[in-house]
């Protein structure tokens, strides 16, 4: 029986109504909760991502500050930008859209952010209070994805779950949000130095891949009856396509499907829950500063 596939959509959709309300709280008590969006050059999919975003948050009554800079914007002019940003009484959430230009330095760019507007979950603070299970913001898309299977009608405690790719955006903190108590997941983390990563796949009840690789899991990768997160959009050249190419998982879907209990799509999947939680970041932001 093939695959239940995961409905990403409707599930984000549920969680910005509720912080529809919670917004509409807050504006009846004069808070605008506001996340202001810098975008440094002219990425096409940081662009379509930034779009994404803003329409959410007018969706969700929360308000978007749009700062789109030239991609020869300097290190220093960015920084003072983010310190102004910091200071901005009016400015709950700061996001700084990655990747940035090769000439601004992405680390001393995330450390510059108000840890209490650090939306993103990226800033050093934000992730030792992670680790440290202490609050404090969870990055987007692992927060999204254990929120989605926590949706699921299946067992986290005690579940094998395994982890493809290690990037300090998904992976790694995936790994050690999968394995806080409140989950309980037992964890393997893989990457590129990952001996018999195929074995070990196959003994996952949760299969997540997270490598920005696409159709690296295989079918035969897949154990029957698993629960399968696709986290990679890659875009994949299609002359057939209107727009030239097409989006791809880091999972071969079709055979993957005939062996999963459980699998997300791309799109439509991980995507919704990533923006789902990152309003609901700049409303507990705008919360917090209540």
């Amino acid at each position: 029986m093939p695959a239940i596939v995961i409905d990403g959509k409707a599930i984000a959709k549920k969680i910005r109504d509720d912080l529809a309300i919670r917004a509409a709280i807050l504006r009846k008590k004069g808070v605008f909760p506001c996340l202001a969006v810098v975008l440094a050059g002219e990425d096409p999919a940081s662009l379509s991502y930034v779009g994404a975003k803003e329409k959410a948050l007018a969706e969700a009554g929360m308000e978007s500050r749009d700062i789109r800079l030239p991609r020869s914007t300097g290190e220093g002019e960015l920084l003072s930008l983010i310190d102004q940003l910091n200071r901005d009484p009016a400015v709950h959430g700061v996001l700084v859209q990655l990747p940035l230009p090769q000439h601004i330095e992405e680390d001393k760019v995330i450390a510059a952010i108000d840890p209490a507007r650090d939306v993103d979950g990226f800033h050093p603070f934000s992730v030792g209070s992670m680790v440290l299970g202490r609050p404090g913001f969870l990055p987007c898309t692992p927060h999204g994805v254990v929120t989605l299977l926590r949706d699921l009608p299946i067992p986290l405690d005690g579940a094998r779950a395994v982890v493809v790719g290690r990037s300090n955006i998904v992976g790694k903190p995936l790994a050690n949000l999968l394995c806080r108590r409140d989950v309980n997941a037992t964890v393997t983390l893989c990457h590129t130095g990952t001996r018999n990563l195929e074995s070990i796949c196959r003994e996952a009840d949760i299969l997540i891949a997270a490598a920005g690789k696409p159709g690296l899991i295989t079918g035969s990768m897949v154990k029957k009856g698993a629960v399968v997160i696709d986290v990679g959009v890659n875009r994949v050249e299609d002359p057939s396509a209107k727009k030239g190419y097409r989006l791809r998982g880091d999972v071969d879907f079709d055979p993957a499907v005939e062996r999963a209990a459980y699998i997300t799509p791309v799109p439509g999947g991980v995507g919704p829950m990533t923006i789902a939680m990152l309003l609901q970041n700049v409303l507990i932001a705008a919360e917090q500063r209540t």
